[in-house]
């Protein structure tokens, strides 16, 4: 099975997809250099798959790429970086 995660910048949040079908995204709002990450959801139908694990690592490494900072008001976004040492020079 196939798994993506793209930028929707019409929608504002990074996707997941499945075999090309959504199966969850975290919203982000940019607040100068960083992105605001305020929630993230999985489709049920894909629950128990890490699939917001492998999300907010793409997401994560994707803001390290463009050199911004994250806000983490999501609590799964914030338990991330929490557990992840790697990932917590992104916090502004």
């Amino acid at each position: 099975m196939p798994i993506a995660v793209t930028a929707n910048q019409d929608l504002s949040r990074y996707e997941i997809r499945v075999d090309g079908e959504v199966a969850g995204f975290t919203r982000f709002v940019p607040d100068g250099d960083s992105l605001v990450f305020p929630h993230t959801e999985i489709d049920a139908k894909f629950a128990g798959q890490g699939l917001a694990k492998t999300l907010i690592r793409a997401v994560l490494d994707d803001v390290r790429a463009q050199g911004r900072k994250v806000v983490a008001l999501c609590p799964f976004v914030k338990s991330f970086i929490e557990k992840n040492p790697g990932y917590q020079d992104l916090l502004a």
